[in-house]
Parts: C-alpha cells; structure tokens; sequence
C-alpha cells in the first residue's frame, strides 16, 4: 500500500494583451492505493502579480503545469502556511504533501479499528 500525492493546476487566469497570470486555482490531493476512500486535500486560489519586462518571464504559451505549481510553492512557503520563517518552497512541498499523507495514513488506521464490544 502506498499514499500518493498530486498537484494539479485546475484554473489559471490570465491577461490576453500579454500573457501574464494573475489568478491560479490549485489543489494538492493524497490519497492510498489500498482501494478504500481515504483522501485529503488541499488547494486554494492564488493571486500572483508578474513583470513581462522580467528575464524569469514565460510567456502564456510556453507555461508548464510545473512552472505554475513552482510559484504556487513559492508564494506559500513560510508563515503564512504554518512553516517557519526561512522555509524554501520545497520544504513547503514537502511539508504539505507530509501532512495530507499523514490525514490520509490517519484514516487508514481508523477504519482497521472498531469499537464493538465483545458481547
């Protein structure tokens, strides 16, 4: 058994004139390969600002899911999350993709308990 997880871009808007995002839904779902329904999730949407004249510019269409979810991950790093001040967006992955696992594995262990009683 295992607990996979995975990020999804689900809306992105943006402006026409020049291509720059300024709105991404995102959603982060772990959940078991075990056949049962043990899921969590997470997501919100996110506001970004951009510079077109910037040299880390992508132009709309040359985006890739991953470029998205890097700004997503950077943008959420940190305090404003729960993580501590200098955390990298990488440990924020880490850090959210570690506790849905977790609320996942918890719900696993739940439905191998019972509280019958014997008689």
């Amino acid at each position: 058994m295992a607990i996979k997880t995975t990020w999804m871009v689900d809306r992105m808007v943006h402006v026409k004139s020049d291509g720059g995002v300024v709105s991404v839904a995102w959603s982060l779902t772990a959940q078991s390969d075990a056949g049962g329904n043990e899921v969590a999730r997470a997501g919100n949407k996110q506001k970004l600002t951009y510079d077109p004249s910037s040299k880390d510019f992508i132009a709309y269409k040359d985006l890739k899911e991953s470029d998205v979810l890097g700004w997503i991950q950077e943008a959420n790093k940190g305090p404003i999350t729960g993580g501590p001040e200098n955390e990298t967006a990488a440990e924020y992955k880490a850090r959210i993709e570690s506790e849905r696992t977790a609320k996942v594995q918890s719900q696993i262990d739940k439905a191998k308990q019972s509280d019958e009683l014997p008689w």
